[in-house]
Parts: structure tokens; C-alpha cells; sequence
């Protein structure tokens, strides 16, 4: 059996409405869907051992977010689980390209490859979990997680394609008090401009929201305070892509332009806000207030 320790909850947080703070302005259609609830959707099945069901639901989350990390990990999983190592692949090496540090994905990755009979893949993730456990040197809090995967990935290398067994990835479910409780954490840290604290908490949260536009916004906002301009440009695109009227992702990502030297996209973001707000709204009355202060030294 192979274990994922992940902790999982329904977010109760308001879809799309929240955080306030070149290029064209962001489309204005989405998804037919809500990528967060299909993503609580694929948690219900994954949790019932419905793995293809839960599956179907990740696929939807990944089309519309493919770079979300924690979606990816979760279709590989539902796939593996499925018993359908080979197709748990793709997505378990995307979990892994945007999220190198995804222990989880690593072992599982190496499971469906050893499992596929691609044992050269295997080693590999073998090799970066070996270099994960030396770094850490058995003092950091992913020890025990690294042990483990490294014992789970050396018995799939060695069984191979001749293992029977079936790989059932478990998930435990925190109550969704527990996830607003933190989401409100974390905002109370980036007012108090504790910006790494607060990237920690959040991206947890995503683990358990899916790809929240809320979250991801504040993900943006708080790596852009500490000048990871292209992290937190990423973090604005997956909240737009999911919600594409979310005003708190327009403001902040027209006042990530403005920083970028991007007027003219900023004066896009602030046009679609204008549409949006009707009869006025702060997020637009604030990027209105950046532009007017960049004019004078634009060029």
C-alpha cells in the first residue's frame, strides 16, 4: 500500500469575489465549470476509492490550471490508483515541473514508472529523493516523508512490473472550519507584511481549496511584496483563469504591471475594471490611483 499524507477539506471561502490591492486585459469568458468545486469534486471520489470518477474531475481542474501543481499530483495519484500507471505519468511530471520539492509526486512517479517498466525514470526520481534525504540530513520536518518515499520507491524498482499489488493512495480530510481558519491566518500576516509566512499557509490552503481564485491571488500578492515578479504574474494568470471577473486578481495584477513598467496593460486591467464595477468600485478607485501616480515618470 502507498500512502499520501495529504490533508484535504471543502473550503467554504467565496468564490471569485475577494482580494483587493504589455498586454491585453485578461478574457473575459471562463471555464463552464468552477475548477475549485470540480477539484472538491475529485477529493469526494479520491477519498471513496472512486479513482476514476476522481480522475475525470482533476482533468477538468488541469485544463484550466494546468501549472497547479496540487491538481496535477492529484490526477496522477487518481490514475495511479486506477490502476492506470502508464497514463499516471503525464501528470505526476507536471506535478514535479512546477513543484520540484512535491515529495509525494516523486515516489509516485517512480511507483507508475517502475510499474510501467520504465525503470530508467525510476532511478531518476530514486536519485532525487536520495539528494532530497542528504540535504535534509534527517533534521528537517520532510525526514519521515522522505524515508518513506524512498522505501516505497526502492520496492517498486524492485518488483517492478511483476508487483500485483494495488496502490491506494489515502487521504484524510481536516474540517473546512480549519481552512478558512487559516486562509483568514494568512491574510493577517500579509497585512503585517509577513510575506513568507503567509506563501507557507496559502500554499497549504491550495492542498485543501484546490485552485481557489482567493488563494490564488493572495499568492500573488504576497510574492510580489517580496519581488518574485514572474511567481506572483503566474499566481494572477491561474486566478483569472479561473475566474476571469475576480477583482482583487485585476487590481493586483494592473499594480504588478505598473511595477513591471507595463502602463498600458495596467490601463487595460483598469478598463476591464471599470466594466466590471458599473458604478465604481476600491479596486478600480485604487488602480486608478497607481496609474495617475506612474504617468508622470512614464515614458
Amino acid at each position: 500500500m502507498l500512502a499520501a499524507t495529504l490533508v484535504l477539506a471543502v473550503p467554504v471561502l467565496a468564490a471569485g469575489g475577494g482580494g483587493g490591492g504589455g498586454g491585453s486585459a485578461p478574457s473575459a469568458s471562463g471555464p463552464s465549470y468552477d475548477p475549485a468545486v470540480e477539484y472538491q469534486k475529485g477529493v469526494a471520489a479520491f477519498q471513496a476509492g472512486k479513482y476514476k470518477d476522481a480522475a475525470g474531475a482533476f482533468r477538468k481542474v488541469v485544463e484550466v490550471v494546468p501549472r497547479n501543481a496540487q491538481a496535477q499530483y492529484m490526477l496522477g495519484a487518481s490514475l495511479l490508483g486506477a490502476g492506470e500507471h502508464k497514463k499516471a505519468i503525464r501528470p505526476l511530471d507536471a506535478a514535479i515541473k512546477y513543484d520540484a520539492k512535491l515529495i509525494e509526486a516523486r515516489r509516485d512517479l517512480a511507483v507508475a514508472a517502475a510499474r510501467s517498466g520504465d525503470t530508467k525514470r525510476a532511478q531518476e526520481q530514486l536519485a532525487a529523493v536520495k539528494a532530497l534525504q542528504t540535504s535534509c540530513a534527517g533534521s528537517c520536518p520532510d525526514a519521515a516523508k522522505l524515508a518513506s518515499a524512498l522505501a516505497a520507491i526502492e520496492a517498486a524498482i524492485a518488483t517492478g512490473t511483476q508487483s500485483s499489488a494495488l496502490v491506494r493512495p489515502d487521504v484524510q480530510f481536516a474540517d473546512a472550519a480549519a481552512v478558512d481558519g487559516a486562509y483568514v491566518t494568512a491574510v493577517g500576516l500579509i497585512n503585517e507584511k509577513r510575506y513568507d509566512e503567509a506563501i507557507t499557509i496559502l500554499d497549504s490552503a491550495l492542498w485543501t481549496a484546490g485552485p481557489h481564485p482567493d488563494i490564488l491571488t493572495y499568492l500573488g500578492f504576497a510574492n510580489r511584496k517580496l519581488k518574485n515578479f514572474d511567481r506572483a504574474e503566474a499566481y494572477y494568470r491561474a486566478a483569472l483563469a479561473v475566474a476571469p471577473d475576480h477583482r482583487g486578481a485585476l487590481e493586483y495584477y494592473g499594480e504588478l504591471k505598473i511595477e513591471r513598467g507595463n502602463l498600458a496593460g495596467a490601463r487595460a486591467h483598469l478598463a476591464r475594471l471599470d466594466t466590471l464595477c458599473g458604478f465604481g468600485c476600491y479596486e478600480a478607485d485604487e488602480l486608478r490611483r497607481w496609474i495617475a501616480e506612474a504617468q508622470p515618470s512614464a515614458s
